[in-house]
């Protein structure tokens, strides 16, 4: 059985997803069916490490889980509950910080995954810039997902070129921290004692 689901930690990621599906019954109740379905989504992908878990050897230790779902939540309930305008322009700065801190981590994850079943011998620099660059690179495709939203449907996600700035700016804080520690760890285990945390007991190297 996989690690993150025998430890109990686990049902901290469970009560925030629970507070996503609160706020999409909200919406629900407000009758906004667009809001709705982005909760929906965001659950939807809050799931994602779970089905990858029991379809795959990969699992995911509780602590992803949880930022998954926080980053998600904020976001969820940021428009759902409009929190994004009531704590501005602090809660958006938390989301994106949150979020990308998220994002660093899942670049790690993966990128050691790929350096293990691609024979790719990565340095422990490069590892460290992809986790920048990742981050960074998905940061900026959310900044264009909002200018677009707001210039084909009129809404109001982004707030002039210092809130862009400012949430980029953010983004390469979490990432700088994950990359980081993400260094401190691989100077003292090897890559494969790294990818091995993410992995079932007995996984094998060959796909």
């Amino acid at each position: 059985m996989p690690r993150s689901y025998r430890s109990p930690g686990r049902y901290l990621a469970y009560a925030v997803q629970g507070l996503i599906l609160l706020n999409v019954g909200y919406s629900l109740w407000i009758w906004d069916f667009f809001l709705a379905l982005v909760g929906m989504f965001g659950f939807f992908l809050t799931t994602v490490p779970y089905i990858v878990s029991r379809r795959a050897d990969i699992s995911m230790p509780w602590e992803v889980n949880l930022l998954i779902a926080l980053s998600l939540y904020l976001h969820v309930a940021g428009h759902i509950s409009d929190y994004y305008m009531v704590f501005s322009p602090y809660y958006d700065k938390i989301a994106h910080f949150v979020s990308s801190i998220t994002i660093s981590v899942l670049g790690f994850v993966l990128v050691l995954l790929v350096d293990r079943y691609s024979g790719l011998r990565l340095t422990r620099p490069m590892i460290v810039f992809f986790i920048v660059i990742f981050t960074m690179g998905l940061g900026a495709l959310w900044e264009i997902y909002e200018y677009l939203f707001d210039t084909l449907f009129a809404m109001a996600l982004q707030h002039g070129l210092d809130d862009t700035m400012t949430d980029l700016i953010f983004d390469l804080f979490g990432a700088v921290i994950i990359a980081a520690v993400g260094n401190f760890y691989l100077r003292r285990l090897t890559k494969e004692e790294m990818a091995g945390l993410f992995l079932k007991p007995g996984t094998k190297k060959e796909l």
